[in-house]
């Protein structure tokens, strides 16, 4: 595993848990159960973390799409609940690192040979046609 596949593997289980502490313990919703509404926000990182636990390859891209919406609902929260900020900017905080994470491993992936295909380079001149 490299080390961005460890960064994203990190954020993924702080999301997970960081998702059953801030709305099961740290703020409870008042008028509701707080553990049903902390397993429904721990839904969409669920299927990162249980690829983690498996060792899959893919972990990082499933959990960095769900970042996407972790993000928004992290500066959504820190916005608009003043009780709130530092987890929304947490939870923002490691969205942010799991989608770089994730980005940074894609990166050295797309390096690797293209199985010996050549990609033509095309350049402005070759695009005007032939010079005359």
């Amino acid at each position: 595993m490299s080390a961005a596949q460890r960064i994203a593997a990190g954020a993924i289980v702080a999301l997970f848990g960081l998702q059953l502490a801030w709305h099961g313990w740290l703020s409870p919703p008042a008028k509701a159960d707080p553990w049903p509404v902390a397993a429904f926000f721990a839904l969409p990182i669920l299927p990162a973390l249980l690829l983690v636990l498996l060792g899959h390859r893919r972990a990082g891209f499933w959990g960095a799409l769900a970042a996407l919406l972790y993000f928004s609902h992290g500066v959504m929260a820190a916005w608009a609940s003043p009780g709130e900020t530092w987890l929304g900017l947490l939870q923002a905080a490691l969205s942010a690192i799991l989608d770089q994470g994730f980005d940074f491993n894609g990166q050295q992936i797309d390096q690797r040979p293209h199985l010996g295909r050549q990609v033509p380079v095309v350049g402005i001149e070759d695009a005007k046609g032939p010079r005359s």
